[in-house]
């Protein structure tokens, strides 16, 4: 099984057969994780799992008070099968779990072999995550994923226990989410003329239009299939860097006391960009808009994340607001010394005006830099340190260090690999992350609320693409942010490597393009196409 449970142990030595009478009791509260076994088990199998019945051939699931709210038993002994969990949530993980130890081929869309019966062994496993927040980050703005990619990313999510989608839908390269009220955020930002093939060093081009969008209808429909997940989505629209695409849309955004943003187009190539935003008045209305919107695309319910919006913050460059007479009357009025400062009131603006509406920002850890925004929690990207100075002050935390778990980071170091990016980070780096470091106090720990890994996809042109690099180390990743594994250089990565060998046939079954243990087919090289490979073992800070 995959992520390993915390304990798991025979009943009997032996295998009970699930067969067309096996019938299926859904208790209060469990309606949505038997909606999902019938359309997804019964889809593989074959089997009708009928309602109810009384006798020992059927699956009972329930809430059970005594479990941890995302906890869960399941029970095979001389019947029925239960699966039990501490809430809605810890009855879908558990029939996660149900899932995997009926094979590989309940993982397929179809019966492949109809008629057969379906074993399950004798066993009692109870489990519960160790972190709460167990995210994946997916850019689809250099890349645009259409709605089917994103659905089934939240399937892989789902099966790999993950409860966090952050949606990273704005950038230089392209817009991605319909707002009504700027209709050229779709209609100009969210396409560019060509797209660079490769690093940004590369010489070649993918002369085609690219790009696309989610409707409002679309944005609505990926939250409600997330949800039924129990999958929380963390929308993220980019400020005040990483804005050309909105820019080239609506010039008035950018600083046109410094340079003629009329002239911009969204960005057709990779690495950051100097055209910002302008910290004006105009600006700070025009995004409260973006945001009035996006707040009733992603409502705060009853999840435990889904108050939070992420604000990107990150990579701003300072370059036009150096220069623009704008910007340095802004710095004069609010006191402020510089312009990391000046970012610092830009990212709090919103952290103040996100709160009055009872939600939560979230950044990547450049908010910290000109002094954290109240209330506002961390991305930490750059390595530890910067979650370690938010937890120090009392800042929440996600830890999502490039250096272990930016999956776009190349897996080997082999010729073979399709262009190269980064540092290598092999199956077994990314099994031995630790999302704590071990300078945090028992006390700054508990502002950690866990771990993602994140998919960038300026060198990922297909679905195909985001699979190699994705696959199989977000199911590494997904252990780490689920069990409670020993430290890292005492994880059995050997033990892990022999439970992926099964994995790897439900990979299969699920259509999943993943980097083979023996390295890319054919199909999955790129040869010629620059990349940029890092040298050595990352910088541990």
């Amino acid at each position: 099984m995959i992520p390993a449970p915390a304990r798991c142990s025979w009943n009997t030595l032996g295998h009970t057969c699930l067969d067309s009478d096996t019938a299926l009791e859904a208790r209060p509260g469990t309606e949505g994780a038997a909606r999902w076994l019938r359309a997804t088990v019964g889809a593989a199998t074959g089997l009708p799992f009928p309602e109810g019945g009384d006798g020992a051939n059927r699956l009972v699931l329930s809430i059970e008070t005594d479990l941890p709210p995302e906890g869960y038993r399941l029970v095979n002994d001389d019947g029925p099968y239960l699966i039990q969990g501490g809430s809605a949530a810890g009855v879908f993980w558990g029939a996660q779990t149900f899932r995997q130890l009926l094979g590989p081929d309940a993982f397929r869309r179809a019966p492949v072999r109809p008629g057969q019966d379906w074993d399950l062994p004798q066993i009692t496993v109870e489990d519960s995550p160790r972190f709460r927040w167990r995210g994946l980050m997916l850019d689809v703005a250099r890349h645009f994923m259409p709605k089917e990619g994103v659905l089934r990313y939240l399937d892989l999510m789902a099966a790999h226990k993950l409860n966090v989608f952050h949606f990273h839908l704005t950038d230089d390269q392209g817009w991605r989410i319909e707002i009504k009220r700027y209709p050229k955020l779709t209609e100009v930002a969210s396409w560019r003329a060509r797209t660079k093939f490769g690093h940004r060093a590369s010489p070649l081009w993918d002369e085609k239009p690219h790009g696309g969008y989610y409707t409002q209808d679309d944005i609505r429909e990926i939250v409600a299939y997330a949800a039924e997940r129990h999958i929380t989505v963390v929308p993220e629209i980019d400020v005040p860097g990483h804005s050309q695409a909105a820019i080239a849309a609506y010039p008035e955004l950018g600083n046109t006391d410094v340079i003629d943003t009329t002239a911009l187009t969204v960005w057709d190539t990779w690495g950051i960009s100097a055209n910002v935003l302008a910290p004006t008045d105009s600006t700070l209305r025009f995004y409260e808009g973006v945001f009035e919107e996006v707040l009733e695309l992603f409502p705060a319910d009853a999840a435990e994340f889904s108050a939070f919006v992420h604000v990107g913050g990150d990579e701003c460059r300072k370059d036009q607001w150096s220069e623009s007479v704008t910007a340095k009357t802004r710095i004069t009025e609010q006191g402020l010394t510089d312009e990391d400062e000046l970012q610092s009131w830009f990212i709090g603006h919103f952290d103040k005006w996100l709160s009055a509406r009872g939600r939560r920002l979230i950044g990547w850890d450049e908010i910290l830099e000109g002094g954290l925004a109240p209330g506002a929690a961390v991305s930490s990207w750059r390595g530890y340190g910067g979650g370690v100075a938010a937890a120090q002050a009392g800042h929440d935390v996600v830890m999502c260090p490039e250096q272990y778990v930016y999956l776009d980071h190349r897996q080997a170091p082999g010729e073979d690999e399709p262009v190269p990016i980064g540092f290598v980070r092999t199956l077994e780096d990314v099994y031995r992350f630790e999302p704590v470091p071990a300078r945090l106090t028992p006390e700054e720990a508990r502002h950690v609320l866990g771990t993602q890994a994140n998919v960038w996809t300026e060198v990922m042109e297909d679905i195909a693409r985001v699979d190699y690099q994705t696959f199989p180390r977000l199911a590494a990743f997904a252990e780490v942010a689920w069990s409670r594994l020993p430290a890292p250089q005492e994880r059995d990565f050997a033990g892990f490597e022999r439970r992926m060998a099964a994995h790897y046939r439900r990979l299969d079954a699920l259509g999943v393009a993943y980097r083979p243990p023996a390295g890319p087919r054919p199909w999955q090289q790129r040869p010629g196409v620059l990349g940029r490979p890092i040298e050595g073992p990352p910088p541990n800070r």
